[in-house]
């Protein structure tokens, strides 16, 4: 298919909220590693992910999404790219990061999946991947990571304590309230710092909405 584009309104002008809110977060360390996961699948992480990242390249900040969700990567769809090659073949040392990059038509850079591996866990865990964090750290305002549900695999875990921050994508209609509390506990207990959640599918007037809701710690 084609590539994504930007988001459609009024969607657009709730991840622009989002962004704004994300550019006062933590003014005096602004998260640059952002990781976006959900309690389960299909709440809508990789496209809220996709659109975050385009809303943020269009406010001139250089923007690289990396898809780590290794067993079930959906970014390279979204943006209508191939996934021959990607970021599992820079863990393996088959390539070096550059080569994986991919342009997107509306703004930020893409690292795609590549193909499923035998062991993602382990190669999320390697020195490796936080030599390729460090190296995209130096290179871009905001790496944004979509990671596996929580509720399913220790991957998000594992990625929460490399990011700056976690946002937490939901589903307002199914997400069930046990199944948030539930994922936020497994961030909570790696010591993750979750910046706030996303709620997909809020249904105002029959109109469907993203809202963002930052987190206050008292």
């Amino acid at each position: 298919g084609g590539g994504a584009s930007a988001p459609p309104p009024p969607a657009a002008e709730d991840y622009r909220t989002l962004r704004t809110n994300l550019f006062y977060t933590l003014v005096d360390m602004p998260p640059k590693v952002i990781m976006m996961t959900s309690p389960r699948p299909r709440e809508g992480k990789s496209t809220t992910c996709a659109n975050l990242g385009v809303v943020l390249a269009q406010a001139d900040k250089k923007v690289l999404l990396m898809d780590c969700d290794l067993r079930k990567p959906v970014m390279h769809r979204l943006f209508g790219m191939h996934n021959l090659r990607g970021l599992v073949d820079v863990l393996a040392g088959a390539c070096e990061l550059n080569e994986i990059l991919r342009e997107s038509k509306v703004g930020p850079k893409v690292a795609t999946a590549g193909p499923v591996p035998p062991n993602p866990t382990e190669l999320l865990s390697s020195n490796r991947f936080a030599e390729i964090l460090a190296q995209v750290r130096q290179e871009f305002d905001y790496v944004l990571i979509d990671a596996p549900p929580v509720g399913l695999v220790s991957d998000p875990a594992i990625l929460a304590t490399k990011s700056d921050g976690v946002l937490l994508v939901l589903d307002a209609q199914n997400t069930r309230k046990g199944a948030v509390r539930e994922a936020m506990r497994s961030l909570e207990a790696v010591g993750a710092h979750v910046l706030g959640t996303v709620m997909n599918n809020v249904n105002i007037s029959r109109r469907t909405y993203a809202r963002y809701q930052s987190y206050t710690y008292g």
